[in-house]
């Protein structure tokens, strides 16, 4: 039988694991997805703010176990995060995010839960996961010039006045729906594995590899992209406007439902060691604990996000709806990329480095070089002060109890 002390500690635990979703629900994984359709006048606030809770909420169950079970158990090697590792990490997190809302500056959340979770690791006597490091800090310093590079040139596409937007457009979809037909979900593999839904429908089809390349896959993959490209291609013949907007708004819903999957483990990835690891006191299926993630997202979606959006919309609006698709592609790709790794990631980097991609592509417009830098300090200074700060008050609160 559990003991009470044990029970209320891990009560404390969830409930900031809670708290921390309901925050990452209602800052950018909430409020960023939808924010251009809304600017486009394509969908209202409040639909914006329910469509996005629902799916952030799908894609947290259906996707996030990687970066879950990569927050919880593979940031330090040797030494398990405790409750009390767990609760001191989840508030240094949250305090630190909360006063970059305040202050006017994204602080990343995935640079505050990452560097926190160290700091209390080592605090507790764990040795640093260096591989997973150079993982983690590869895809943060690629992020910007990859995320950058692809709206930016998508960008330069759309504003290009020999291609014609009918045939740009529906070319982009057919690309992102290249990408959606290879993104893996649990429900489609055994327990512990994610399938996509081209390598289940390549099952079915009687075409062998060749080469070593899945022939099968790869068919069921074009296909699918031409499908869709030629279905935007025709809705946009009939009314351009109509078409560029119902492609944000399916754009607007991907990225919600990545945000999802790559946003739930910095908030519940704490808890792993504590419900499923060897040893612990409670064992609680990940898929439960995913459930609970996913519906503290669902809450900050819901009651705090569609103020957020409305405020977004307006930056959104000037945009325009070219720049927010060039901004909106990437975002989808490079989380999608940080879900299939297991690499907690920065949603906030990866919007804000699309966003001044595209602004470059219209020459710079709407881009602060000021601003940016002090962006990036404030990136990188949360990782350095969440990690110090996880660090010091783990040895405070542990001297104390």
């Amino acid at each position: 039988m559990v003991a009470t002390g044990t029970l209320v500690t891990l009560l404390v635990a969830g409930l900031a694991s809670l708290f921390m979703a309901w925050a990452i629900g209602a800052g950018s994984s909430g409020s960023t997805p939808f924010a251009p359709a809304v600017g486009a006048n394509a969908i209202s606030v409040m639909r914006a703010g329910l469509i996005v809770g629902v799916l952030g909420f799908l894609g947290a169950v259906l996707q996030g176990a990687n970066v879950t079970e990569a927050v919880g158990n593979d940031l330090i090697i040797g030494a398990p995060i405790t409750a009390t590792a767990a609760i001191v990490g989840l508030i240094t997190a949250a305090v630190l995010v909360a006063i970059g809302v305040f202050a006017g500056y994204p602080i990343a959340t995935a640079f505050t839960v990452t560097g926190a979770v160290v700091g209390v690791g080592l605090a507790l006597g764990g040795d640093p996961a260096w591989g997973k490091y150079r993982e983690i800090v590869a895809l943060w310093v690629a992020t910007p010039f990859v995320g950058g590079f692809i709206a930016y040139a998508t960008a330069r596409l759309l504003r290009a006045e020999r291609v014609a937007e009918t045939v740009a457009v529906p070319t982009l979809a057919g690309l992102v729906a290249a990408l959606v037909a290879n993104v893996g979900f649990t429900v489609l593999g055994p327990p512990g594995v994610q399938r996509s839904l081209a390598g289940v429908a390549s099952d079915v089809v009687p075409v062998a590899d060749a080469a070593g390349l899945p022939v099968g896959r790869l068919l069921v993959t074009v296909a699918f992209a031409v499908v869709v490209a030629l279905a935007l291609h025709r809705d946009m013949r009939a009314d351009q406007a109509r078409g560029q907007r119902r492609f944000l708004l399916v754009l607007g819903g991907l990225v919600a439902f990545s945000a999802g999957g790559s946003q739930v483990g910095l908030a519940i990835g704490p808890l792993v060691p504590l419900i499923g690891g060897e040893g612990a006191d409670v064992q609680i299926p990940l898929i439960a604990v995913l459930v609970g993630g996913g519906l503290g997202l669902l809450a900050g979606s819901w009651t705090g996000a569609p103020r957020m959006i409305k405020a977004l919309a307006q930056d959104y609006s000037s945009l325009g709806p070219r720049r927010s698709i060039a901004a909106l592609i990437p975002s989808f790709a490079i989380a999608q990329t940080a879900v299939a790794f297991g690499i907690p990631v920065s949603f906030n980097e990866i919007i804000v480095s699309a966003i001044i991609g595209s602004g470059y592509a219209a020459g710079g417009a709407g881009v602060s070089t000021r601003k940016m830098g002090y962006t990036v300090l404030a990136w990188i200074g949360s990782l350095a002060l969440a990690l110090g700060l996880g660090y010091g008050a783990f040895i405070a609160v542990d001297s104390v109890l």
